[in-house]
């Protein structure tokens, strides 16, 4: 984790902007969002093994090869290649067929095995061959076919994803409304893969006008389409730079539909849909004004309890967070406390930090932690809520990484909102309760961490403890829990705001000759 002194104003309490630090953490990473969910469950590029058509006679290999030597399917695929060139230029009867036939060799080479011979079919010529078989007035089970070829080569390697650069224009031409439903898919499919490869590939498409068509093809109301769209929009979108997603939103129809997919959709299509709302809540401000006016939270928060689909839960959750974090008009305006949807929100969270899965915890605490760096009556709404006691539990025993965020919970949890530039005040008896509970442990081992926004976090807390307990306590508790020790590791630290936090708390409460009757 990078340094942050540089960024942070004031080190005195744990206050608001430690929830909005971790607001303003999750956006900066949001562009690595996708990596970890594709790498995890989806991976950012689809190998197409099934064609998207159920009613196009399309053969499809019932049985994949695993373990076919190299060498054989190599000689097979550049022999593929050399055919289609053959068909390519074949002027006579049946011309179509053999096209089609060609290509249809190729692409069942080409979905054979975990890693097709991509790199061959590319030596071989078969970009320009391709992108040939796309044009215009071409049958659809042709155009089917060489879009079906491009999407696997697009799964590739990067530099076999950036050999497609020729054929781009005419794969965004055929996800216009005039193509057919299986064309439109299978090249959308491919778009999403192309997409998937990286920021300037992203940037290339987006200039080339492939927003608004995938946005129109996420636009019905159900359908392998649908849901094809959704993830190739998701991976167009990703950022880092916010211009797609503010364009997104105002395309005519997009919220809508978002919504009614949200509401009525498998968890399958909710689950490309939420990754589409996590990358605009992420990525675009305009975005999310808008979608915190709509009834999206409730959705979420519907999808939150209802499903057990770790795939689902995982973007419901980022959308959630993000739309908390970013908007203040939400925990003002909609989490008012008293409401259902506010009650049903911390119920839903407190079902995640119950979960075995440690990305769930981890992402529902930190929501958590923006709800907490909310008003005071927020924060007493999760201290008396079924949460707390998961969370007391999670930031002993949990690994770092959840300890932490859990950590950003308990601290906003002690202090009410900080007023004009003034001081953050106590609020004592959720301070003493939880030091009574023993998590000044837990933040001592922060402390110690090589994590500086850990640390930080850490001696933020210390401090609320050593300045907030009553009858000076808070000086003993922290020298019972070797808490002097874990401060004294910064008295010559190279970041310079760690250092002096922790020298002043040194210095401010046990002084020089601290212990000496001890």
């Amino acid at each position: 984790m990078a340094d942050e002194s540089a960024s942070t104003p004031r080190r005195d309490p744990i206050k608001n902007p430690v929830g909005n630090v971790a607001a303003q953490r999750r956006r900066q990473l949001a562009v690595t969002v996708g990596r970890e969910r594709r790498e995890a469950m989806f991976r950012t590029k689809r190998l197409c093994r099934v064609g998207v058509s159920s009613d196009m006679d399309v053969p499809i290999d019932s049985d994949m090869i695993i373990e076919e030597e190299q060498s054989i399917l190599e000689a097979q695929t550049s022999s593929a290649v050399e055919e289609l060139k053959l068909a390519v230029a074949f002027q006579g009867k049946g011309a179509v067929q053999r096209k089609v036939n060609a290509l249809s060799e190729l692409r069942r080479l080409l979905s054979r095995s975990e890693f097709p011979p991509v790199e061959i079919a590319l030596k071989s010529g078969a970009i320009p061959l391709l992108a040939q078989c796309l044009s215009f007035g071409s049958q659809d089970e042709q155009l089917l076919e060489a879009a079906w070829c491009l999407t696997n080569i697009a799964a590739g390697k990067p530099e076999e994803t950036r050999a497609l650069l020729p054929a781009l224009p005419l794969l965004i031409a055929h996800i216009g409304e005039k193509s057919s439903l299986p064309v439109a898919e299978q090249c959308a499919w491919a778009l999403g893969n192309v997409a998937g490869e990286g920021e300037e590939l992203r940037h290339i498409l987006l200039s080339q006008g492939a927003l608004l068509p995938l946005a129109k093809m996420m636009l019905p109301n159900k359908g392998s389409t649908v849901r094809t769209a959704a993830w190739a929009l998701s991976n167009l979108i990703k950022g880092p730079d916010p211009k797609a997603t503010t364009e997104l939103i105002k395309i005519d129809g997009v919220v809508d539909a978002i919504l009614r997919h949200m509401r009525k959709s498998d968890d399958e299509l909710a689950t490309e849909i939420a990754w589409v709302v996590v990358y605009l809540s992420a990525l675009s401000t305009i975005a999310t004004s808008v979608l915190v006016k709509t009834d999206l939270l409730q959705l979420l928060v519907e999808r939150l309890a209802s499903s057990n689909s770790l795939q689902l839960l995982i973007p419901v959750l980022r959308s959630l967070g993000n739309l908390i974090a970013g908007d203040a008009y939400t925990t003002n305006a909609v989490l008012v406390v008293g409401h259902e949807i506010t009650d049903n929100i911390i119920r839903a969270l407190s079902k995640c930090l119950k979960s075995e899965h440690r990305v769930l915890k981890k992402e529902a605490a930190w929501v958590l932690s923006n709800i907490a760096a909310g008003s005071v009556a927020h924060k007493q709404l999760i201290y008396k809520s079924e949460a707390l006691p998961l969370l007391l539990q999670l930031l002993s025993t949990a690994p770092f990484d959840i300890k932490k965020e859990v950590a950003y919970i308990v601290g906003n949890l002690c202090v009410a909102p900080a007023e004009g530039s003034g001081r953050s005040s106590l609020i004592s008896d959720h301070l003493v309760s939880f030091v009574r509970s023993g998590c000044l442990r837990g933040f001592i081992d922060l402390v110690r961490s090589a994590d500086i926004e850990a640390a930080r976090l850490g001696l933020q807390f210390m401090e609320l403890v050593l300045r907030g307990m009553p009858n000076g306590e808070g000086q003993q508790l922290v020298e019972k829990e070797d808490g002097i020790d874990a401060m004294e590791r910064f008295q010559f630290h190279e970041n310079e705001d760690l250092r002096n936090m922790a020298n002043q708390l040194v210095d401010k409460y046990f002084g020089e000759d601290y212990g000496l009757d001890h």
